[in-house]
């Protein structure tokens, strides 16, 4: 549901606590008692039929019995009278309810089923149970039962434990940062943190969004809304159970190491989102995100009188991916000009530990002017010839000065060593980030530089890829169809070669042998090319090879192949005397002196469904541990950021006599790898040990393949496996239009930016102006990019292709409002193609696809002046009204379910 009637339960304009208790240590008790000693302006009421009145107020014995119908109750009542009470909110027109009571249970016949299905009834919407309740200072509401209430700020907190939603209202309140709004949203059994990130990334007062998480029920919901939030301010997780024992027990390898954390791990990053790994970083993150914006670069100015403090920062800073900016030889020259002869020369900038504030202001002034750093880091060792308290006061001042003189400034962040209190107090008033360490600051700086990089990928455009990658699906499809049917959970050699062709992965001939003489057969036709042999043991019950010796390399005649099958079968009889023996396979020695070992793959987590491995490979890759995670669809830079995070990736460059691997192979395997998944979700684990890579490119020298029947993860129609819903394929029209011109229409992909800006040159400025409802001169890459790179969970746009010229020609796009209830469309055509159909065929297109997603109406807001657009609405069925506020606009909709034409014939 999203964010239907949120904004009421967060900002409601009365209140009544349903269980309130005079008992002193009692929930209700203090619930009410926060309630008002927060100064909310609007009504209170309270429900308890066995006391007349609680705290000075009369209570009454139902919320029918109130003389107002409050817009959010808060029950603290017994877990069995919670249903009820939800019930009768619901017949009286209450937007919501928080549960802070426990003990509620789970799943059918529960109390919180009970509660749910009455909320579903009447729509009003319930945070919790179990739950600390929610603080927002911006109108006075403290409806929980936290020892504090935040002061007002721009930083949202959501929280699935009410303990961590307390201490950081503790610990805010002796850092003086302020809080938008503080929602604890406990056992979710309504609104969960998706709806919550819907709502805090909208919200104009919230600049950056905190949560802490425990775990994640709808995957989907939760990446499409984390990816929507991240993209428009900074949202920073910390995730417990992160050591817990979550990697089942896998026949792969990848299945092995894709353990639960580092599948959430890729999923933060795959949103954008920013991971902690404690408290101490959240609140550092919390102390950053609410005074400063993330820094264009990760160059950082180390400004300090003391060099031991100073070469720490610097080593921390490398540690972490950051860079001490350089100092430029005129800056070199102006630094000379103010500092004594003895100060460092270099970055960190020593200016001694005699500096005074006046030295330390001087110098930070040619800093922030500098265009060669993003961040400045100023330290200070407190000494007994300068007051730091003299020194803070003169770097505050520049600061200040810095950020009236220029809207985009650059961030600085302040350590104090040993500070006294007032320090850190002044640099808290004028929102400075202050950090007791240097290792606290630099961590901090290079979140905030994580961050900014990983929006940036977000908005990144891939590029194309090649046009004859065109995988053969009906071929795959026969493969793993035929392994199922014949009740086989794992594909065998020949199988898997032929899958991989399907998807033009280059991998290693593979012939089948039943026994050594067949064997022999087929090694006669490699040996006699010159080429050594390889033997494996043939068996879908022994996944692990090299584990009993079911591998031998290197063979040169055919003696030694008849003793190498004859020795593997033997060895697998003894050490698996319950494994189905098929044979051996036969393959040729493959020999690239100079390629790198790499493993990749596929595992399917429970939770965010298949992700894709890579790391290094060969035997020991469970002991070497190097691998990372993706969660697909993966494009050529998202392949390339999943390579960059592992250390073999160092080993891909050029070193000594061995040449750089071509990077473009492996990233583009990883790509098809990811279409594999999506297009084949019977594929539940694959793992390929070693991939071999060099300059040539790469082969699979072996693989394994996991296949059972598919589960329906998501809802939705299309693709139901991925968290992150991927290219709809099946909405690929060939269209039709006037004088048999035949157009391709297919939904928007982010390599269509180029196209967008050649497409835009051929639309005339008043089309564009009728299009925006105003004068667009220019499109930046960021406008072009949030229109090209949408999430096909909650928006759709479909773009037209010339068939013949390959020339873009218009485009229609639909967005889903908050509640999944109807849809915004707009349509924009090149100015030189009206009245040859196009618009029209590309109307119905989106019209049929908003059906297909169950939405109840298509609407959108047309000028009054723009009489072709309104023509074709009315001739499609949509009705037309005037917008009262804005009365050269005209709103209009089609509904489309007979639910929604009664409606809208009764309205």
């Amino acid at each position: 549901m999203s964010t239907y009637r949120l904004s009421t339960l967060l900002s409601p304009g009365a209140v009544a606590v349903v269980g309130a208790s005079p008992r002193p240590a009692s929930l209700g008790r203090a619930v009410l008692t926060n309630l008002r000693e927060a100064g909310f302006k609007g009504q209170i009421g309270v429900v308890n039929p066995r006391y007349p009145e609680i705290g000075g107020i009369k209570t009454v014995g139902s919320l029918a019995e109130l003389s107002f119908v409050p817009d959010l109750i808060v029950i603290t009542a017994p877990p069995r009278s919670v249903a009820k009470v939800v019930a009768e909110a619901g017949e009286l027109g209450v937007a919501g309810a928080i549960i802070i009571s426990s003990e509620m249970g789970r799943g059918k016949g529960s109390y919180a089923e009970a509660a749910n299905r009455a909320a579903r009834k009447s729509g009003i919407r319930l945070i919790g149970p179990n739950c600390l309740g929610i603080m927002i200072p911006g109108v006075n509401l403290n409806a929980s039962f936290a020892a504090h209430m935040p002061r007002r700020g721009n930083l949202a907190l959501i929280s699935q434990s009410g303990a961590i939603a307390a201490g950081m209202v503790d610990w805010a309140a002796v850092k003086e940062i302020g809080f938008s709004g503080i929602v604890s949203i406990g056992d979710q059994l309504d609104v969960d943190i998706a709806d919550m990130l819907d709502f805090y990334a909208a919200d104009l007062e919230t600049r950056a969004i905190l949560l802490y998480i425990e775990a994640v029920t709808d995957a989907r919901k939760f990446m499409s809304a984390a990816r929507a939030a991240a993209r428009v301010k900074p949202v920073v997780v910390v995730k417990s159970g992160r050591m817990a024992h979550g990697a089942k027990a896998a026949a792969t390898h990848t299945g092995a190491f894709a353990g639960a954390d580092a599948v959430y791990e890729a999923a933060f990053r795959r949103a954008g989102m920013l991971r902690v790994y404690d408290l101490r970083e959240l609140f550092d993150c919390a102390e950053t995100l609410g005074r400063v914006s993330a820094p264009r670069g990760k160059r950082v100015a180390i400004l300090t009188n003391g060099g031991g403090i100073g070469i720490l920062a610097v080593d921390r800073l490398a540690e972490l991916g950051g860079e001490p900016a350089t100092l430029s030889a005129d800056l070199h020259k102006k630094l000379d000009a103010i500092l004594p002869t003895s100060w460092s020369g270099f970055n960190p900038i020593d200016i001694t530990g005699d500096a005074d504030a006046e030295r330390y202001a001087a110098t930070l002034s040619m800093l922030l002017s500098d265009p060669d750093n993003d961040a400045i880091l100023v330290m200070n060792v407190q000494t007994a010839v300068a007051s730091p308290r003299d020194i803070a006061r003169e770097v505050i001042r520049v600061v200040g000065e810095e950020r009236v003189r220029r809207t985009l400034f650059k961030p600085v962040f302040a350590v104090w060593v040993g500070a006294e209190e007032a320090v850190t107090h002044a640099f808290d008033a004028a929102s400075i980030p202050n950090y007791p360490t240097e290792d606290d600051a630099v961590r901090s700086i290079m979140n905030m530089v994580r961050y900014r990089e990983a929006v940036q990928l977000l908005t990144e455009v891939p590029p194309s890829l090649p046009k004859d990658f065109d995988p053969d699906t009906e071929t795959a499809r026969a493969i793993v169809e035929k392994a199922l049917r014949e009740g086989r959970t794992w594909l065998d050699p020949l199988e898997i070669s032929g899958l991989f062709a399907a998807y033009q992965i280059p991998m290693i001939p593979t012939l089948a042998a039943t026994n050594a003489e067949e064997a022999v057969s087929w090694a006669s036709s490699f040996l006699s090319q010159g080429v050594t042999v390889v033997v494996k043991v043939l068996s879908r019950d022994i996944p692990h090879k090299s584990d009993i010796g079911g591998v031998v390399l290197n063979l040169t005649s055919v003696e030694a192949v008849r003793v190498a099958v004859n020795e593997i079968m033997a060895r697998a009889a003894k050490l698996r005397p319950n494994a189905r023996l098929e044979g051996v396979m036969v393959q040729p020695m493959i020999l690239r002196p100079k390629a790198r070992e790499l493993t990749i793959g596929i595992a399917d987590d429970p939770t965010f469904g298949p992700v894709i491995a890579f790391g290094q490979g060969g035997t020991g890759v469970e002991l070497i541990d190097d691998r990372s995670l993706a969660l697909p669809p993966l494009d050529l830079p998202l392949a390339e950021s999943l390579i960059a995070r592992t250390r073999v990736s160092k080993l891909l460059c050029a070193y000594r006599d061995v040449p750089e691997v071509k990077r473009s192979a492996v990233a583009l395997t990883l790509v098809k790898l990811s279409q594999m998944a999506a297009d084949l979700p019977e594929i539940r684990e694959l793992d390929v040990n070693p991939l071999l890579a060099d300059e040539s490119g790469v082969v699979a020298i072996d693989a394994r393949v996991v296949v059972r029947p598919p589960e329906r993860k998501f809802a939705g129609l299309g693709n139901s496996h991925f968290a992150v819903k991927p290219y709809p394929t099946e909405w690929e029209r060939h269209l039709t239009v006037k004088d048999g011109w035949r157009v391709l229409a297919r939904p928007i992909r982010p390599d269509d930016e180029p196209a967008i800006h050649e497409f835009l040159k051929h639309v005339t400025p008043e089309d564009l102006r009728l299009r925006f409802f105003a004068a667009m001169k220019e499109f930046s890459h960021a406008f072009i990019a949030r229109l090209s790179q949408i999430d096909y969970a909650r928006a759709m746009a479909f773009v037209a292709f010339d068939e013949i010229t390959g020339e873009m020609l218009g485009v229609v796009r639909i967005h889903s409002d908050s509640i999944y209830e109807s849809g915004e469309y707009a349509i924009l055509l090149r100015s030189d193609l009206k009245g040859k159909g196009l618009g029209w065929a590309l109307m119905k297109l989106i019209i049929e696809y908003a059906r297909s997603e169950g939405l109840h109406y298509v609407c959108g807001q047309v000028l009054r002046e723009n009489t072709a657009m309104l023509r074709m609405c009315r001739d499609l069925g949509f009705e037309t009204k005037t917008d009262a506020s804005e009365p050269d606009i005209l709103n209009v909709r089609l509904p489309l379910t007979e639910e929604a034409a009664r409606a809208a014939r009764s309205a």
